[in-house]
């Protein structure tokens, strides 16, 4: 048998399998218990999150088999005479099923014509028809359609939870990771169990022996090296001014994206002011981050003078949200430590 890449050798099989979108299983769990299901729906939510594979859950808990279960990609058929195709075909009985299940994956491509097509269909199917929208852009379907569908709204993992499902999946695959290499793909991500899962087989590929460390994890995605992180806070808590732009400097030579580089001070920072303030998350906070790197952040934390202060914080966090728009990446960053400069005067 072929090999298969973990996010699909992994893809959730029942509701039970499905993390974090219980607002979506529950409610379809109870229609399938209750043998009332709705004849339209749309999932929305960004990409990763699950949506095609909790469509496919809903068919099969319907009773539905393979051979009534059309999945149609809208971004590639996305006419009115792909639409007058698929709606022609809705009339014919299912093979062997209660239902014929139509997925319809991107559903914000289809043409405003295609729409209008497929409008008086969506409202009023046969009996046996059943519609799953789904869309990555929302606002981009017609209100006359999302008015005809039960809507729902697939949500973002927040980053503990993304990690624990790639620690999961490590170990199902043989391999130990360490929680800051997980923590740290499932920052690269960016909210998508499926980006996850294509990172962490990339990274697993390279392991030379199951032993999955952060600077494999550094190494193999190209993220900033943790070194280069704590050294740039490090002169922040110091206020060495040359230091920290010596560093921004350096990312440039080792083609680090900024973006990402930043969000990994914006941890840093933040995780040193929680355990200066809230000593009882120490434990918790050194078992996410390792030993050594805590030491770092527990060191910086406890020194005198320090400063990384609330406000260090809510300046990076304005380079953060300037960034995107910013045509010299660097010059955000550089300008929040010349700002960071002048309040320490």
């Amino acid at each position: 048998m072929a090999r298969q890449s973990f996010y699909r050798a992994h893809r959730p099989q029942t509701f039970a399998d499905v993390v974090g979108q219980e607002q979506v299983t529950k409610p379809l769990a109870e229609q399938v218990k209750s043998g009332t299901p709705g004849h339209a729906y749309l999932f929305a939510g960004s990409r990763g999150l699950g949506k095609t594979s909790v469509a496919r859950i809903f068919a099969r808990e319907l009773g539905s088999t393979a051979k009534d279960i059309y999945e149609i990609d809208a971004a590639s058929n996305n006419t009115v005479e792909d639409i007058r195709q698929l709606t022609e075909n809705v009339y014919t009985l299912p093979f062997e099923s209660p239902y014929k299940v139509y997925i319809l994956d991107e559903a914000h491509m289809l043409s405003k014509s295609a729409w209008n097509a497929f409008l008086k269909t969506l409202e009023e199917p046969p009996s046996y028809a059943l519609f799953i929208l789904a869309t990555t852009e929302l606002e981009k379907v017609p209100d006359t359609v999302q008015s005809r569908c039960q809507v729902f709204t697939f949500k973002k993992p927040n980053r503990d939870g993304l990690s624990n499902m790639i620690a999961s999946v490590a170990k199902k695959e043989g391999y130990s990771i360490e929680n800051p290499a997980s923590d740290l793909i499932a920052l690269l991500a960016e909210g998508s169990y499926r980006d996850a899962l294509s990172i962490l087989e990339r990274v697993c590929a390279a392991s030379p022996d199951k032993k999955i460390t952060l600077a494999e994890t550094e190494e193999n995605t190209g993220a900033p090296r943790r070194a280069l992180v704590e050294s740039f806070v490090r002169a922040l808590a110091h206020q060495d001014t040359g230091e920290a732009l010596a560093v921004i400097s350096s990312l440039s030579n080792e083609n680090i994206e900024y973006s990402l580089y930043l969000s990994l001070v914006l941890e840093q920072v933040r995780t040193v002011l929680l355990v200066r303030h809230a000593p009882e998350l120490r434990k918790e906070l050194e078992a996410e981050l390792g030993t050594e790197a805590f030491a770092e952040v527990k060191t910086l934390a406890e020194e005198q003078g320090s400063h990384l202060t609330h406000e260090t914080l809510s300046v990076l966090l304005d380079a953060a949200s300037r960034m995107r728009f910013a045509p010299v990446p660097a010059l955000t960053l550089e300008l929040a430590v010349y700002e960071l400069a002048e309040k320490a005067d």
